[in-house]
């Protein structure tokens, strides 16, 4: 596994954090049977991986049909991921995910609709804007029908990672409590904020090549 590789795989530990959406897992699913919950984890992180390998597939074309630089696209998409790295770092969690609280989970019923598995716990809550910038901006810079399985290979294990996190949501929850989500919290900002870092310096490398 190469260096970029290895990148997006840390971004998208990162980004998607599936220990962010555990409070909102757990009172979604509230009532819901094991077999019921363990679906509600299972349509989630198949969405994830599904938005993952559209977009590492897709991204380049997309930014080539809005007429977007990939330097552009890497400069501000480097620069919102490092506003959230801030934000998780100051404990104010990612600013452009909503908060829980904004979700009223008693209209939610269960188990008839399934619907609160891809909107909100799937997106926007693991997989935002940040996560889905950050696989155009890799996607963009790799070619080649191996790299690009890397990647959506990469994509699958971060969903599977997912899956297994909202199924011990409960005992995590217990284990860490919000002082210990707040402190992984923090440092997952530390780790996103180096990785901003590199996204924007490549493309200040791609748009100003003889002073880089």
């Amino acid at each position: 596994m190469d260096t970029e590789i290895i990148k997006i795989v840390l971004a998208f530990v990162v980004l998607i954090n599936p220990f962010g959406a555990l409070s909102l897992f757990l009172d979604l699913t509230r009532g819901y049977s094991m077999a019921d919950r363990r679906k509600v984890a299972r349509i989630s992180c198949f969405t994830i991986f599904i938005t993952i390998a559209f977009f590492t597939v897709a991204g380049s074309s997309l930014l080539q049909g809005l007429g977007i630089s990939i330097g552009s696209f890497q400069v501000a998409g480097g620069v919102l991921v490092f506003l959230i790295a801030i934000n998780m770092m100051n404990g104010e969690g990612n600013p452009v995910k909503p908060d829980q609280e904004n979700f009223d989970v008693d209209h939610i019923q269960a188990p008839a609709s399934m619907g609160a598995a891809v909107v909100p716990i799937a997106i926007p809550m693991m997989i935002g804007p940040g996560g889905i910038s950050t696989v155009i901006i890799y996607s963009s810079q790799i070619s080649g029908i191996w790299r690009v399985s890397a990647v959506i290979i990469a994509g699958l294990f971060i969903s599977l990672f997912c899956y297994l996190s909202l199924m011990m949501a409960g005992r995590i929850s217990r284990f860490l409590g919000d002082t210990g989500l707040n402190i992984m919290s923090r440092i997952m900002g530390m780790l996103l904020a180096a990785v901003s870092i590199e996204i924007i310096v490549s493309g200040l490398r791609t748009l100003f090549p003889q002073l880089l």
